[in-house]
This record gives structure tokens, sequence and C-alpha cells, in this order.
């Protein structure tokens, strides 16, 4: 053997050993990462693949929450809860599938052929019907069909029907607030709800030995409400009779306590039935799921208390009013002539007496509802003054009621307000407010100056009615000086027992108001609101109330047709609240 195969054969061992040995380092290595991994799994996230495992071999079933009651102030509950049932069907369960799709047919009245196809579906659970009555899902359980689950659920109930539709709302498929208080404190209502968890085998069978696992639904709270059930009643019969009478768009009253904001009764009639909410009242022969159809439903559901703006006319004069004699430019005594019209730059602006009511004082401007004499008010304060008295009332901003959807102030900015402009805000043309924006200015003026929150909330309370955990609302003073105050109520009952208010006097008692007649944009259209606030006792008012009649077929004069409504609501609720008479 020559050197040179020597040298060759010597080279040829090292490289095999060489081979051999990063053979050797690379098993050795993948075995000791193959250790790590194992260790990891079995040690370090043996708990997350455990909890998988277990998921594996679980089914969870929701328990609904019971939905946090509403009541009105002494405690009866407008807002409640129905014990239903939900059927659902697991496929891997069910043993006898024919059995199955009858019991359930029949009891559900549902079709047959519907029912076989979700039976036949291969997935975890599927839902049969929900808002089942609770005997028919008594009677479902009590058949023990394998694979059938009849679960309680709740279902809201309310037991007065069309009582404050608009202000309560109503839930969902899955009773959650879709409009009106009940979405405002969706969640102080809606509860947690509660689960079971059962064990099964790997091909979803139900373990037989093992327990359930139950975590339990907790409850929504229940809230006290100021609304007085009594008040809403009587006001609903009032705002329809005056629907009916006088072929109106709507009817919308207010009744709220000027001193602190709580709302003893909305109305806007007509109202729907909240155990029917997606039922239109007059379908006109749409088909239910059209867009058309939808539209009419949020037309239904509108609340025009809140939700829509308008020209307040004439009862914004308490605003005027209240302005001129803050700023000392009229007195009770001063003196004015009527004409019939104002001349303001370039307009002609006429008063509703065209033949003019000639000379007056101020109050008897007041109570003749004199446009002239308020444009002339409404001059000598001046736009940047005005606005600042806009500002103190509330006017410029929203209530902060607790309603969702709360519209707000369509109104001039304060730099393009010439002497046109202001001389028709001055009897209130020419902007929008809500009629809650209205009535809380009009609250401040006679309460002594504080602007006060509107609300429905007074706090959570217990199954008894007695507050638990009060709510707090914002107030601010200083609005008016009490000086004003007492002028402006003054005043303001010289309109009910001598001027244009006197269809809202109500016997036994002194009470104040202010009519008003507005017409709708555009100009010209024939359509109209009259509208009227009232307040008693005149002296020391414990309640205030609006009624707006909107589009009112024949006469339209809100002295004629809204300030009797009031009047006859008053007769009813002033004895009920104990209000003292004159």
């Amino acid at each position: 053997m020559t050197l040179t195969k020597l040298k060759e054969k010597s080279q040829s061992r090292i490289y095999n050993k060489k081979k051999l040995m990063i053979y050797f380092l690379t098993i050795t290595a993948g075995f000791l990462l193959l250790c790590v991994r194992v260790c990891d799994l079995m040690i370090f996230q043996s708990e997350h693949y455990l909890a998988i495992a277990e998921q594996l071999h679980e089914r969870e079933r929701q328990i609904k929450a019971a939905r946090g009651k509403l009541m009105d102030r002494n405690g009866v509950v407008i807002a409640s809860n129905e014990t239903v049932c939900t059927v659902s069907v697991i496929y891997n369960q069910i043993k006898d599938p024919d059995t199955v799709v009858d019991v359930l047919s029949q009891e559900l009245q549902m079709d047959s052929g519907e029912i076989r196809k979700k039976v036949e579906k291969q997935s975890v659970r599927e839902k049969i019907k929900s808002n089942v009555p609770k005997e028919i899902g008594d009677r479902i359980r009590s058949r023990k069909l394998d694979g059938v689950k009849v679960d309680e659920d709740y279902k809201r109930t309310y037991p007065y029907g069309t009582l404050a539709s608009k202000v309560l709302g109503f839930t969902g498929s899955d009773n959650q607030g879709i409009i009106g208080l009940e979405v405002q404190y969706e969640s102080y209502l809606k509860g947690t709800d509660g689960e079971i968890q059962t064990m099964t085998d790997a091909r979803g069978m139900e373990l037989a030995n093992m327990a359930e696992q139950r975590k339990e639904a907790v409850s929504g709270k229940n809230l006290l409400l100021t609304l007085d059930v009594n008040i809403q009643k009587y006001a609903q019969q009032a705002a329809r009779k005056a629907l009916e009478e006088k072929h109106a768009n709507y009817v919308s009253i207010i009744v709220m306590s000027p001193k602190n904001g709580e709302i003893y009764a909305m109305v806007n009639e007509p109202e729907f039935d909240l155990n029917h909410p997606y039922t239109l009242q007059d379908d006109g022969g749409l088909s239910s799921g059209t867009e058309e159809y939808r539209q009419q439903l949020n037309k239904m559901w509108r609340n025009q208390c809140i939700n829509d703006t308008y020209e307040p006319g004439s009862t914004f004069k308490i605003v005027t009013a209240t302005a001129g004699l803050e700023e000392g430019v009229v007195s009770k005594e001063s003196s004015f002539y009527c004409p019939g019209y104002k001349i303001v730059e370039d307009r002609r602006i006429k008063c509703h007496k065209t033949i003019g009511h000639g000379a007056e004082t101020f109050v008897q401007a007041t109570m003749n509802s004199c446009n002239p004499v308020f444009i002339e008010v409404g001059l000598r304060v001046g736009a940047s003054r005005y606005f600042t008295y806009l500002k103190k009332l509330g006017l410029l901003e929203k209530t902060g009621v607790d309603l969702p959807g709360e519209a707000g102030t369509i109104m001039h900015k304060q730099e393009n307000v010439g002497e046109v402009e202001l001389a028709t805000m001055s009897f209130g043309q020419s902007f929008q407010i809500t009629p809650l924006q209205l009535l809380r200015a009009v609250s401040a003026v006679i309460n002594g100056g504080t602007l006060i929150t509107p609300h429905f909330a007074m706090g959570v309370c217990d199954e008894d009615g007695i507050l638990t955990e009060p709510f707090l609302y914002p107030t601010s003073d200083g609005a008016v000086s009490k000086e004003t105050s007492e002028t402006m109520k003054e005043i303001l009952t010289k309109v009910v027992s001598e001027g244009g208010g006197k269809n809202g006097q109500v016997p036994g008692y002194l009470v104040g108001g202010k009519t008003a007649t507005s017409e709708k944009l555009p100009r010209g259209s024939g359509k109209y609101i009259g509208s009227y606030i009232g307040f008693a006792p005149a002296d020391d008012p414990e309640i205030i109330a609006i009624c707006m009649i909107d589009e009112p077929e024949g006469i339209y004069y809100g002295g004629t047709i809204a300030a009797p409504v009031i009047s006859t609501l008053y007769q009813q609720i002033l004895p009920y609240l104990g209000l003292k008479t004159e």
C-alpha cells in the first residue's frame, strides 16, 4: 500500500468520525429540545392545556338575570318581568329525533320542517324558540327528551300598556333597553347573567354522574321614578280627548315640579302599547320589515317633548318680560301705545289685534299678549343683554333630562342678531326650542331664580319602593332676582284671572299662566301649534304644566284650545296633590 493510499484511508476514518459526532450531537440536541418542550407543556403550561381540555368537555348555558323594575314615585310597579322559557336542542345528545320534532312542533305551534332542520343541524347548541310561556316550557321539560334544553328567561312586561310609553321605552329580544328610560339606565337595570356548566364526553353527551356547576344570576337594580301613575293617567286622558276633538297631529303635556325638576307626567298622544312596540297603530297597509314601516315605527316612538323643537310663540314673552324687568327698561306701570303694528327697520310687524290695543300698561300688554310692546321691550334690552338672559334661563343648552335623544336649541348666532331678528325673537319667533326647555326656563322665573334639571329617576330603590341610592341633579341659583320672580308671578296670575289666559282658570285655585299660538314653517301653510303654560298655586308654585296641540283643525288659538286642557287637568290633580285652595 502506497503512502498516498494510507493518507486517504486515514482521512476517510477521520471524516467518518466527525460525521458520526455531528449526528450524535444533532440527535442529542434534538432530544434535549424535546425534553425541554415536554417539560414546558407538562409543567409550566399544564393548567392552560388542562383548561382547554375541560372546555372541550363542557357545555355552558346562560341563566338570564331578572331586569330591575321601574316604579312610580309611590312604589307602583310600571315595568316588571314575566318568567318565560328558551327551548333549544343539542345535536349530539338527541336519541329520538322524530319524537323531539313531533313534541316541539305541537307544543310550540311551529312548522315541523323548520324544527327538523334545527334538530338535524350538527352544532353545539341550536335555539328553537325564545319567550315561550312558562307553562309550555314546563310541559316540554316534563317529557325529559334527550338533547332538549328548557331554560328559564325573562320577558319585560308593562302592566299599564300605553302609559308613558315614550318615556319608559321598551326592551329588545335579548331584554336590552331600546328607547327611553329602559336604555338610559341600562347599566342599572340589566343585571348580570349567570351560567350552568355540564360535563360531556368526547361525543358531546352529558355525563350522567357529573354535577352541574352553577353561577347564579344577579338581578338588576330597581329604579324609583318621579312619575305618578295617577297624574300620568289624568294627563293622557286629557291629551287623548284633545287629540280626538281637534283631530290634531299630536298632543303633548308635561307636568313638573318647578322647585326641583321632578317630572310627574309626560304625555305624547298618540302613545303606543309597550307590550307590542313593533305594531303600528295604523300601518296604512305597509308590510312589516320594509324601510317605510321602520320609519313609521321611529315616528311612533318619538318623544315630541324632548326630541322635537318648535317656535314657542307668545309663551316666550315670559322670557322677554323677565329680561326687561331685570334690566330695568320696563316696570309694571310702564305706558305703551299699540296701533296694531310696529315698524322695525324696513319691516312692518303686525300685532295679532290688527286694529291695535291702543294705550296700555306693561301688565295690560302682557295680559293682551301685545306683540308691538314686547318688540319694544326686547329692543330696549338689546341683543347682548337679551342673550345673557337666554343663557341664564338655560335656553342656549340642553336641559340635561335623563332621556336619550334630547334636541338642542336652534338659535341665531348673537353676532347675526339685528333689530329685526331681536324683534321677532321677543315674541317667540325665528328660533326653536323644545317644550321642556321652555318649561325649565319658566320654572326658574317663578321659583325665585333657581335653574333646575328636569328628571325622571329619583334613584335606586328596594322591592318596597324605598330609596336606597338617591340620584342628585345640578341646580344653579341667580337666574333672575327674587323681586322679578315675584313680579312675574303677579303679572302671569292676572293673565289668567283677567287676560287672554282666562280659560286656564281653575275653580277654587289661583293660578298663573300664558297662552301661545305659533304658526309653523313655512309661513302661510295654515298650520299652527296652540299651547299654554300654567302653574299653581300662583303665590308659591308647586306644579307647572305645558300643553301643546299640533296642527289642530278649526280653531287653533292656544287660549281657546290648550288652556282648557290644563284647567281640566288641574281640577283633577291639584286636589289629588293636596294643594291649598284660595
